[in-house]
């Protein structure tokens, strides 16, 4: 097969502008790289906030970090995959970490460059544009899944089984697994426990399908949207708290009389929610912060409150999860009945991004996924 030696790509010229179908070149492989066609890729606020300034990004630049495709070509050092194999293309490349701890694979005190920077580790780019052979900025989360044909870092690649539905799958890389693994891996959730989860768009009702399967015996959602807290209560929730209630905190200790919720997560970003969440917070309690603000945003803590109670707050990226490990888990968790994620996913063709990125920023209980396959590449091309 012959090298793929350019792709079709969403391209991001301007920040909060449009992004552009574009034909972009592809570098030459490198020896720990592979060239995947992406047959689907989930779309995740962190990408929305990229293109609209909250995170800081430089232009040109091609995102997403939810992709699920079919290796084309790999690299001379790679041996555990081959032309043919499915794979879900998701995190930083681990080997490249700094990491504390092996199994903290999804922490990095160089988590920000390697992410975000729009360049390999080394510096260079992956992509140059068609029209004037300037680098393009991709490379994001070690892939930039927003193209036909992406180059991505061996360590960033799963293998899956041939007979994966990748449309379905491909939000499973960065949304779906933050809340689940939130919930398994850095709350510890188990039965009999109590949560409460601020925020259910893809992240939240993934961590409420989760501590339900945990065995979580009160799980309250709350959100601004009442259909999102419906479908919170169809997938787990026991209960919901509207977050225009004016006292919040008083009604979720009375749901969790009489010492308040064990159990926490934000998945809003937001600094008051944050501050609540805290002060509902049982002695002993645990909270994790998985909602991304925008960078500098700050919140106050009762620094005697967290003392004499023994509360904790804890960040927590990409669920705290090793994802050749937790990925199998929820899919065979979702065969099973127990991780129904199908009922959030919404499909759209590629060049109606525009309308997806539209849906998801309103607001969307979905977890929406771009075709990237589902139209005819001469029509994917105009």
């Amino acid at each position: 097969m012959a090298a793929v030696k350019s792709s079709t790509a969403l391209v991001l010229r301007e920040i909060n502008g449009p992004l552009t179908i574009e034909e972009v070149g592809l570098d030459g492989l490198r020896p720990d790289e592979a060239k995947v066609e992406i047959h689907a890729s989930g779309i995740c606020h962190t990408d929305l906030s990229c293109m609209n300034g909250t995170i800081p990004a430089a232009v040109p630049n091609v995102f997403g970090h939810e992709g699920a495709g079919i290796i084309v070509e790999v690299g001379s050092h790679i041996t555990d995959f081959q032309v043919g194999d499915k794979v879900f293309t998701l995190l930083p490349p681990l080997h490249q970490l700094h990491r504390l701890q092996k199994r903290d694979v999804a922490y990095c005190d160089n988590f920000t460059a390697l992410n975000f920077g729009g360049t390999r580790p080394d510096g260079t780019h992956p992509l140059h544009t068609s029209t004037d052979k300037k680098p393009c900025n991709s490379h994001f989360f070690g892939q930039s899944s927003f193209m036909r044909t992406a180059i991505v870092n061996h360590s960033t690649m799963v293998k899956v089984p041939q007979d994966t539905d990748l449309g379905l799958c491909a939000p499973l890389g960065c949304g779906l697994q933050t809340g689940a693994g939130c919930v398994f891996n850095t709350l510890h959730v188990s039965a009999g426990d109590s949560i409460v989860i601020f925020g259910v768009g893809t992240v939240g009702l993934a961590a409420a399908m989760a501590a339900k399967m945990a065995g979580a015996s009160t799980i309250i959602a709350s959100d601004l949207s009442e259909a999102r807290m419906a479908l919170a209560l169809e997938l787990g929730a026991t209960h919901t708290v509207s977050a225009t209630m004016p006292y919040i905190v008083g009604e979720v200790r009375k749901i969790c009389s009489p010492l308040g919720v064990r159990f926490a997560i934000d998945a809003t970003g937001n600094a008051q929610v944050i501050e609540n969440m805290l002060a509902m917070l049982a002695p002993r309690g645990k909270a994790a912060s998985v909602g991304v603000p925008k960078i500098g945003t700050t919140a106050k803590v009762d620094i005697f409150d967290l003392l004499v109670l023994g509360k904790e707050l804890v960040g927590c990226c990409q669920g705290g999860s090793d994802p050749q490990q937790f990925l199998p888990f929820l899919m065979q968790a979702q065969k099973e009945g127990k991780f129904p994620f199908e009922k959030l996913i919404k499909y759209y063709p590629y060049r109606k991004f525009e309308q997806a990125r539209d849906e998801k920023g309103g607001g969307c209980q979905a977890s929406l996924a771009l075709e990237l396959m589902a139209i005819h590449p001469t029509l994917f091309a105009r």
